[in-house]
């Protein structure tokens, strides 16, 4: 069915309010943008945080009468009584198609390639993750996992064991076992994510090879890799667990760094790690360090 989005400006305050008005008048969805189109890149945890000024966007059936909307609006406190906006119609199409037609395989170093179910794999003797996209966990689209991908293609990992801390999707685990790993052990807080880990390591022929537990249930272990790819607050905060996990001489890959936390990052495993060169995509880094003998 079509569809009709009424669009406004609100203040950093009543943008949530806004929404949740547009919700009562009717509105099946809200959502929320930077006038200025500024990122929010790590808010703090269990906040949700909003722009100076903040786009809120009601979407409404096709056939809604947006002037009750407007004029709930005015006589509200929320916006100024002569507040601008603007309705946009939409058509109606196969959502789920014009998805699917967005995401391509995606190639990462020389060997490793990420395909979508639905695509054809272009080099079917390269190493191939059978990956689909999907709004958590990670699929190798976004610049940090990218950077993971790429830096694990250029290493040896033949009889391994590595350390997916922060697994989500299972993507850096999948890939070391498809690349010689011979054991990987997924951790993270979310019990959805480690089916997510597990189902994708089956559907990879890696199931056998792979264990996920919750942080409360993880075994003592020290591995050859340990990758951490999540952000820079749970980097620095974990510094001690997640280094526990890398024995002696082995390689730490942490990445959900942004440029500027670089100095702040390394600092929490300086006295037990040596850091190699930064590698940066856009505006993320990826730190590898080696563990001091």
């Amino acid at each position: 069915m079509p569809w009709i989005q009424l669009t406004l400006s609100a203040s950093e305050q009543h943008a949530p309010l806004v929404g949740d008005m547009l919700q009562a008048e009717g509105a099946l969805a809200v959502t929320y943008r930077d006038a200025q189109d500024n990122p929010i890149f790590e808010p703090p945890l269990d906040q949700i945080l909003y722009w100076h000024e903040t786009l809120v966007t009601g979407l409404f059936e096709a056939d809604t009468d947006i002037s009750p909307v407007v004029r709930a609006l005015r006589e509200s406190d929320l916006v100024p009584a002569d507040f601008s906006y603007k309705t946009d119609q939409l058509e109606d199409k196969d959502w789920e198609r014009e998805w699917m037609d967005n995401f391509h395989p995606i190639q990462f170093g020389k060997r490793l390639w990420v395909c979508p179910s639905w695509r054809d794999i272009p080099e079917p003797e390269a190493v191939n993750i059978m990956l689909d996209p999907g709004m958590a966990f990670g699929t190798g689209t976004h610049s940090t996992t990218a950077l993971c991908l790429g830096w694990l293609d250029e290493q040896d990992l033949t009889g391994k064991t590595v350390v997916d801390f922060g697994c989500g999707s299972g993507i850096l685990a999948i890939a070391a076992l498809l690349l010689g790993a011979e054991r990987a052990i997924g951790i993270d807080i979310d019990k959805q994510a480690l089916i997510a880990s597990r189902d994708n390591a089956i559907r990879n022929g890696v199931g056998d090879r792979l264990e996920v537990y919750l942080p409360a249930d993880q075994p003592s272990l020290k591995a050859d890799l340990v990758l951490a790819n999540v952000l820079a607050g749970p980097l620095r905060e974990l510094a001690p667990v997640i280094s526990g996990y890398v024995g002696s001489g082995g390689e730490l890959v942490m990445s959900g760094i942004l440029e500027r936390q670089i100095d702040s990052v390394q600092q929490a495993y300086l006295s037990e790690f040596e850091f190699s060169q930064p590698r940066l995509k856009n505006e993320w880094v990826m730190l590898h360090a080696t563990r001091k003998q």
